[in-house]
């Protein structure tokens, strides 16, 4: 995801400034989606006091430590960074009593905020959330809109409450679902939308022009967060689940499947809609999860047609185009993927149970 220039101060800032409409702000993210609302924020009129965010971690394959995006730009904006290991931290809680911020904006910050710490600002926790609540409740609103076949979406500010987002709502954008859309792909741009309507939400606020409105009652859906165990592709679904499967955690974690060549790593299929869509001759006749290559094209069985593979990643390799893939490994005929592989689910057992922790001691 590109992020574009800060946006520059204009004649705007001035306005809200001589109109005494502008708020002292604490900023609480993480991810490279919430930096269009910390770049829109820093943009605006408002004072942005401090930021909130994950501290420095780990990652990669050198397991370098990694700051995460919202620090990067806090810093080259001049603008404090708290990295509290728990939002618990008694430390935390002080440091906000003492900025005296007037509202908070959260967006992905990935902690759970307990009541005396959402009871510093006087305007509340202002949560930029990337469904059309009550849809999507959750961790992963942008991975279950494309998993579930969604035609639309959207961006929600709403006030924090201690519910899994159920506080009352302020404003929503909408956002069409388009076909071929990874989770990553829909989520840049409701990062870039959901700014605008973060932005304006907190005006509002500032300005006494915006009143929340409760929730519905009803259409309440649930997204928990995605782990790795969860990416596992099940080639026995129709081929429309496996497309929506993979297309809904790519880029992360990825859609994976177990194999003889360890676990692959398996990019957006496309559907092979008849017999003339696919090159190879016989792919109606596939298995859940076997593999027919040919010299352009590798195809797996689902439990309805068969899908064409776009990349295939090895263990410690690189992605590439499935069909070079195909020509390195030489998968024999009838060779199928997806069957238990015990130290392929071992791994992935154990990596959803270190983030089952680190979840608990959040």
């Amino acid at each position: 995801m590109v992020i574009g220039p800060q946006h520059p101060r204009s004649n705007r800032c001035r306005r809200l400034k001589k109109k005494g409409t502008t708020l002292r702000i604490v900023f609480a993210g993480t991810p490279v989606a919430a930096v269009p609302s910390l770049q829109a924020l820093l943009g605006s009129g408002h004072e942005i006091v401090a930021v909130i965010t994950r501290a420095d971690a780990p990652a990669g394959r050198g397991r370098g430590t990694v700051t995460s995006p919202i620090a990067d730009l806090a810093r080259g904006a001049g603008i404090e960074v708290l990295t509290p290991a728990s939002a618990k931290d008694p430390e935390l809680l002080q440091r906000l009593r003492d900025l005296r911020p007037e509202a908070a904006a959260v967006v992905a910050y990935g902690k759970i905020l307990p009541p005396e710490v959402l009871a510093v600002p006087a305007h509340g926790w202002v949560n930029l959330h990337f469904s059309l609540l009550p849809a999507w409740r959750g961790a992963a609103p942008v991975q279950a809109a494309i998993r579930a076949g969604d035609d639309l979406t959207g961006a929600t500010t709403f006030r924090l409450t201690h519910g899994l987002d159920t506080g009352p709502v302020f404003g929503r954008v909408t956002e069409p679902v388009r076909p071929a859309d990874t989770a990553g792909e829909l989520l840049e741009r409701l990062s870039r939308s959901g700014a605008h309507l973060l932005l304006a939400t907190l005006d509002g606020l500032a300005g006494g022009t915006i009143v929340p409105v409760d929730q519905r009652a009803d259409g309440v859906s649930l997204a928990p967060k995605i782990t790795v165990a969860d990416a596992e592709i099940r080639w026995d679904v129709p081929a429309m689940a496996v497309d929506r499967h993979v297309r809904s955690v790519t880029p992360e974690p990825g859609g994976w499947t177990s194999s003889t060549w360890g676990r692959l790593v398996v990019g957006p299929v496309q559907l092979v809609l008849d017999a003339a869509d696919g090159a190879a001759l016989g792919q109606s006749e596939l298995k859940p999860g076997e593999l027919l290559v040919s010299k352009r094209e590798v195809l797996v069985g689902t439990g309805t047609g068969p899908v064409r593979l776009s990349t295939v990643q090895a263990p410690g390799k690189r992605a590439i185009a499935a069909a070079d893939w195909a020509r390195g490994a030489r998968p024999p005929a009838g060779t199928v993927i997806g069957a238990p592989a015990p130290e392929v689910r071992a791994a992935a057992d154990m990596q959803q149970a270190v983030e089952l922790r680190s979840a608990e001691n959040a």
